[in-house]
């Protein structure tokens, strides 16, 4: 049996402020998709966009400035809206440290995906390296910002 979620979390030798405004970057979330006119807001439809994956429209569900931000998603279904038995919820919390930012996400509801056993698997697998991905080119991109 897959487990239900993916926690990961790491220290960011940067104030809240800097991680967070990695977060509401567009571009974070649209891939190879035009930022332009993009918003990071609750209810907001962000449809990220890869060549290789194809197109992951992602709902915006909560934010809660410079402390949370959740989404849903349907990594497993491409191009398909996020709706109760394709999706994943995720969600950032940060947390002032003595030297930075503590970030974690976590990724749940992959025991409620409409999937075999085999793809829900793929499903686990394929997201939890690529939370290590994304969490790693946060930290870099929030430790050589600027302001």
């Amino acid at each position: 049996m897959v487990a239900d979620r993916i926690e990961r979390e790491v220290v960011i030798a940067a104030p809240v402020e800097r991680v967070w405004q990695e977060l509401v970057e567009p571009s974070f979330w649209l891939g190879e998709a035009d930022p332009a006119g993009a918003r990071v807001e609750e209810g907001a439809l962000l449809v990220s966009e890869h060549h290789e994956y194809g197109s992951f429209p992602q709902r915006v569900e909560k934010v809660d400035p410079r402390r949370r931000l959740s989404y849903r998603w349907a990594s497993a279904f491409p191009g398909e809206e996020p709706v109760e038995g394709n999706s994943t919820l995720v969600e950032f919390t940060l947390t002032e440290e003595a030297h930075g930012t503590r970030l974690r996400v976590v990724e749940s509801g992959f025991a409620a995906l409409e999937l075999d056993e085999q793809k829900r698997r793929g499903a686990w697998d394929d997201n939890t390296g690529g939370w290590a991905q994304v969490i790693d080119e946060v930290k870099q991109n929030a430790e050589k910002r600027r302001g």
